[in-house]
């Protein structure tokens, strides 16, 4: 989850927030391409869904934050 000061950041600074959407981005990919192509315990299947999730979460609010 993004923290206060990093909202307020990229809430404040277009640029910042586009790197920040990029990263995320590139981190729920990555994160599903482990997920495709690995044998890892469900645990830890299911950690990686639950950050997605997270991740997802966060993407929402600079999109948001992006159309104001």
């Amino acid at each position: 989850m993004l923290d206060t000061n990093t909202k307020k950041a990229c809430k404040e600074s277009p640029s910042l927030r586009k790197i920040k959407i990029r990263n995320i981005e590139y981190a729920i990919e990555q994160a599903e391409m482990l997920i495709k192509e690995s044998k890892i315990s469900q645990e830890k299947l299911n950690f990686l869904k639950r950050k997605i999730s997270d991740s997802r979460q966060d993407l929402e609010i600079l999109y948001l934050m992006k159309i104001q």
